[in-house]
């Protein structure tokens, strides 16, 4: 069991699942846009979003992850540079359009985490920014990175909406992390939770869930399956958001939330063989 619970949380703190949860995003983005994604950019979403999110947790300081001493940290840092290679093969296969894309998202990854602004801040430091800024690379590389993958033309109208969707999507699923790191965040920083408190920040969740559902309305290629699937996905959500508490259980936010996306992509592949054009 100890072997197990070991496993466990190396795929956790290894971020092999929060890509996995990146990777089902953008499957659902290809059956929600009807759209064949090249396999080499879901291999590099995957790949990458395990180094870059290893780099933003254990790497801030740069010498801090180069230099591990910690034997379980050293595993994760050999884990995430051959996620890196791996990542890296698969951009001599992507078109320039998705390759200028991942530069403009690199750099703001960038900007986040590496203490670019004078007194050795980054814009992760900035006052309510840091959830704006991983919501906006969320969205932009599970929605449209994708789409600018395989379509010529402008971005579409209902690929504007699944990027908004996706990008309150994201801001939603941040609020128990956000209320979950409220005991250990510097008050400098100024976090939701921390100017308006737990409650305040769970109401705002609620209308973001709600704009997030009304925003299904205004696609031009409703079907059924897509209402069935967002009124299930909403209503988990709100459920979340209520369960949602200042003392959290071990999993509850880096397992279950962050589940919920592998979720959407389950329900999305079952419903699919249902779809009643409405």
């Amino acid at each position: 069991m100890t072997m197990i619970k070991k496993i466990f949380d190396f795929y956790l703190d290894a971020s092999i699942h929060v890509a996995l949860a990146i990777f089902s995003l953008v499957h659902v983005t290809a059956l929600t846009l009807n759209i064949n994604v090249p396999v080499e950019l879901y291999f590099f979403i995957f790949f990458g979003s395990i180094s870059c999110y290893n780099f933003v947790k254990f790497g801030v300081e740069a010498e801090k992850y180069i230099l591990v001493t910690n034997t379980y940290h050293k595993n994760i840092q050999f884990f995430s540079f051959g996620c890196l290679l791996v990542a890296s093969y698969q951009l001599f296969f992507l078109s320039e359009r998705v390759f200028v894309g991942l530069l403009f998202l690199a750099g703001i990854t960038g900007l986040y985490a590496l203490p670019v602004l004078p007194k050795h801040k980054n814009f992760r430091s900035f006052s309510g920014l840091k959830i704006l800024i991983v919501a906006a690379v969320w969205a932009g590389t599970t929605v449209v990175l994708p789409a600018i993958s395989v379509l010529d033309e402008k971005i579409s109208w209902n690929v504007k909406i699944e990027a908004v969707q996706r990008f309150l999507f994201v801001l939603i699923l941040l609020v128990p992390f956000e209320i979950r790191d409220l005991k250990y965040d510097s008050t400098a920083l100024k976090t939701l939770p921390q100017r308006i408190g737990v409650k305040g920040t769970k109401m705002i969740g609620y209308g973001w869930s709600i704009l997030f559902y009304a925003a299904t309305f205004f696609k031009t290629d409703l079907d059924v399956t897509h209402v069935v699937v967002k009124t299930i996905l909403f209503l988990l959500l709100i459920l979340m958001l209520f369960k949602t508490e200042l003392s959290q259980k071990k999993y509850f936010s880096s397992f279950w939330v962050e589940a919920i996306p592998l979720f959407w992509w389950l329900l999305f592949v079952i419903s699919t063989k249902y779809t009643i054009s409405l």
